[in-house]
Parts: structure tokens; sequence; C-alpha cells
């Protein structure tokens, strides 16, 4: 056995080296452990309409549902015959409705809450009930008013459509009379004229109805369908839509990771509240085991929060309200949704990140709530996980789009997720041109990228964009062109990118078919 002798100074030049050498190891293994070097960006695609439902992007799951035009949300416009003017919820709300404006607008919409394909409650602008002014002894004048923020027996409606032409419409109330318009002021529930006489432009009980607003999101289907149908509808679509094959082709067309939208009733499966009914939480465990299986990291997107945070219909809202976040117990719950959400998966190799709510909406969000709400969701993820990142997606709207850089700094690995779309403005309305488009993503979102990813920036994913414009007739190379410009553009966001969406009977929204028919090569 050979014996080595070292002097002092070569001992501390020894060490050295080898604390050099940890040094640099620890160096490079951090460096190589980050999501944002550019081998490990995100490259995800949403699987948008499984687990919370959204009509357009899959109709044929609504052909079924009885009466299916009276959806909850659904907008009516009811326009008197006789007067020739719109019925109206005098002052938004609170007190009488009357039938006297020419044109029609938001005191002038009355949303469905539908109790069965029959009955229905009518809301109006400020929130309240179209009911029946019974009197503080039950015996009221019948005048129709809105004046009460629950519905109860005397705000129930029936929609009677005629044969002959079904904008023409009769409202039964539920003292049994139809409604009819004696006056501008004066709008009662006790019409005993002879109905089968006809529809015509003399009869006070007949309104042209217009549909002017719907909403096809997980409680119109779910309600829509009922407590008896909606279970095995809904189970047959959860276990069909999406499946492991879905997951082999992800893996093998280049990208990463998924972004899983779910509602905030997946945390109390199996029996969540009416009318959602249960299942999405076993698809959800289906989606990790294939996503571990295949390589494919998972991101949650808690896209649905309790009391709807943007009024559409994909945050689940019943009737296009916007009312998270103006209670703490409102927060709180959705808070508990995280958490469960985040313990149930913490172990699994596949989970990435947790994004705590999808597109909140300013005004009706304001900062200081989603910071509130933000800042206890963090804390309910690191509970339970030290390593998932955290995604705080910004508010929609007039904001600063760095309003939550201070927040997110104080956290560890947290993400902020914007969402770049060439629609849903008018800016984007007016630009016809292919070439207009590809340079609006090639100079302005570029520049609003780089404002976000400063070197003191928390990560950027841009969750959301699809190969999708206004453009008209555009050639399967101008689309390729318009994809490839986005991937250049967004592959620079420090986190990564998610497609919208998977699948789509609109083609270019579906990933799947623009990868299947060569739009987009992401290998």
């Amino acid at each position: 056995m050979a014996i080595f002798s070292f002097s002092s100074r070569q001992i501390i030049l020894i060490f050295i080296i080898i604390l050099s050498f940890n040094f640099l190891s620890i160096s490079h293994g951090r460096k190589i452990s980050k999501v944002n070097d550019e081998s490990f960006r995100i490259r995800a695609v949403n699987l948008g309409g499984w687990l919370v439902t959204e009509g357009w992007i899959k109709p044929s799951l609504f052909d079924s549902i009885p009466n299916k035009d009276f959806l909850d949300g659904t907008e009516l416009q009811l326009k008197s015959v006789r007067v020739g003017k719109y019925l109206c919820a005098e002052l938004g709300g609170g007190t009488i409705i009357v039938a006297n404006r020419t044109s029609a607008s938001g005191w002038e919409s009355f949303k469905l809450w539908r109790i069965n394909e029959k009955s229905f409650n009518l809301r109006v602008f400020n929130k309240q009930f179209v009911g029946l002014n019974m009197g503080a002894a039950g015996n009221g004048n019948n005048q129709v008013v809105a004046v009460e923020n629950t519905p109860g027996n005397s705000e129930i409606f029936e929609i009677v459509r005629s044969s002959d032409d079904p904008d023409r419409v009769r409202i039964k109330a539920s003292n049994g009379y139809f409604l009819q318009v004696k006056g501008e002021e004066v709008v009662t529930a006790d019409f005993i004229g002879n109905i089968s006489s006809g529809w015509g432009n003399d009869d006070p009980s007949v309104f042209v109805m217009r549909i002017s607003g719907r909403l096809q999101g997980e409680f119109q289907i779910t309600n829509g369908y009922g407590p008896n149908l909606a279970p095995q509808i809904m189970k047959q679509h959860w276990s069909t839509y999406i499946v492991e094959e879905d997951f082999k082709f992800i893996a093998k067309s280049g990208l990463n990771a998924v972004r899983i939208p779910v509602g905030w009733w997946i945390a109390s499966d199996p029996s969540p509240p009416k009318p959602f009914v249960a299942g999405s939480l076993e698809a959800l465990d289906d989606a990790f085991l294939w996503a571990q299986k295949h390589g494919i990291k998972v991101i949650i997107d808690l896209h649905a929060a309790p009391g709807s945070q943007n009024g559409w219909e994909h945050s689940g809202s019943r009737d296009g309200f916007q009312e998270w976040g103006q209670t703490d117990d409102n927060i709180q719950q959705t808070v508990a949704v995280i958490e469960f959400l985040t313990a149930r998966y913490a172990k699994s190799p596949a989970l990435i990140a947790v994004e705590l709510l999808n597109e909140p909406l300013s005004p009706g969000v304001s900062l200081e709530n989603v910071t509130k709400y933000y800042k206890a969701g963090y804390d309910a993820v690191r509970k339970h996980s030290s390593t998932a990142y955290v995604i705080m997606s910004n508010r929609l709207g007039n904001i600063d789009s760095r309003e939550l850089f201070p927040l997110a700094n104080a956290f560890t690995k947290p993400v902020i997720d914007v969402h770049y779309y060439n629609l849903f403005s008018d800016v984007f309305n007016s630009m016809t041109t292919v070439e207009h488009n590809i340079q609006f993503i090639q100079t302005n979102r570029s520049q609003q990228l780089n404002r976000l990813t400063s070197s003191n920036a928390p990560l950027i994913l841009v969750g959301e964009w699809v190969a999708e414009w206004q453009v008209q007739n555009a050639t399967k190379e101008e689309y390729q062109r318009f994809a490839k410009a986005q991937l250049q553009v967004y592959g620079r966001a420090t986190f990564g990118w998610a497609y919208w969406t998977l699948k789509n009977v609109n083609r270019h929204w579906s990933l799947q078919w623009m990868i299947q028919n060569g739009y987009i090569s992401l290998l």
C-alpha cells in the first residue's frame, strides 16, 4: 500500500480544488434542473373542453338536452306585440317591471335560471328575480316586480312558445295566469283571455322573444340534462374525449406537458354540489397516471372558481354574473380546492405546477382580492409541495401586466400566466391581413413579452395561444407562417407556453389536427 505525504500548502491547494469542483457541480446541477433552461421550457397543450365543459369546443354534447334553447344564463329580451316596446326591470331591479323601452340592453335583458325543462326563474340586471307582488298578506295585485334576491314560489315562470312562430311566447306565472301588458307602466300576471284564439299583435299576453346571449358551460350541461341523465352523459364524455392514446400522441409530437383546466366542484367528488356530477376527479387521476407513464408533466389549472371569476361559461358560471372574491368565505373555499388538489397529487412525479386561478377579470376582481387569494393559495400549495411551481394568472382587462411582480417575487418558484390571442378585441377584428397579424406577433407581442422577462422578473407562461385569427380564406402556408411566428416569440417565455387546445371541432383551435395535417411541427 502506497503512502503519500503532502505539505500544508499542497493540502490547502487540494482543498480549494475540491471546493471549486463541488461549487461547479452544484451550479451545473441547478442549471440543468431549472424548468426555464432553454431545453426544459414547457411546451404544453391545454386539455380544454374535457373536465370543464365549453360548448363551442364540442357542441354535440348539448344536442340531446330537452328544451335546450332555455339553459341557465340564456338572456331573453321580450317585446310586447301590443305596445311595441320591451319589458324592462325599472332601475335595473328592485322595483316594478315596465314595458316602455324602444330598444333593449342590460335593464331589458332577463337571465334564466333553469329549474327544469319547463320552469324558470328570471334574473335582472341588479341580480333580483322577477316575481309577483304578493303583498304583506300574500294577496297582492299580481303586478310583476323584481325585488327578491332569492327566488321562491312566486318567482317561478313557464315560457310557452307558439308552434307556428317559436319567437312568439307567452309567460305563465306561478298563480296560473299569463303575463300581460296593460300599459307601459303596468305589467301584471292576470291574463284571462282566450289564448287559443291565436298569437296576434293585438294580444296583450304575447311577446316577441329575442335570445341575446347564451352560455354552454358545465353548469348548463349538467343542469340541462338533469340529475338522471347528466351523470351518464358526463362520464361517457370524460372517459372518451381524452384517453391514454392522446398522451402518447402528445409525447411523440414534441410536447412535454399538459395544462388541465378543472372546476372547483372537483374537490367535492364523489358528491359535488348540484347540478355538478361525480367523475371528473377519477378522470384527473387517470391523466396523472398517463402523464407519468409517457413522461409528460401536468399543470393543474383552476379554470372555474365558485361564483365565477369572469362570468364566462368556462368559469362554471350559472348566469354570467361575476361573483368570485366578493366574500372571505368565497376566497377560502377556493383556497381549500387548491389545497385538496395539491395534497392529492404532490407526490406524483408528473406534477410540475398548480395554477391558482384562470383569467380573473378586472375590474370585477380587484387587485386587492386576487392578491389576498394568491397569497393564501401559494401557502396552500407549499403546505404539501416545495417543488411545484405556483402559477398566478394575470387579470384580464386594462391593467399593468407587471402588477403581480411584487407579490410573485416574494415567493419561491412563482410563474405569471399571460394569454395572447390575435382575437377578442376591436384591435384584432380589424386586423384582416396576414402580414399585419404576423408583424403584430413579431413586434407587439415580442415587446410585451420582453417587458415581462427582465432579470428580476418571475417566470412567464404564455398559458393560452392559438394559430387562429380574423384573416379570411388564409392558405395552409399562411397558417404555417402565423403559427411559426408565435412559436418563435412565445418560445422565449421563461417558463414556456401552452396551445389552446388539444381537440376542437374548430380545426385551427385543435393542436392535434394542426400537427396531423402539417400546419404545425414541434419536432
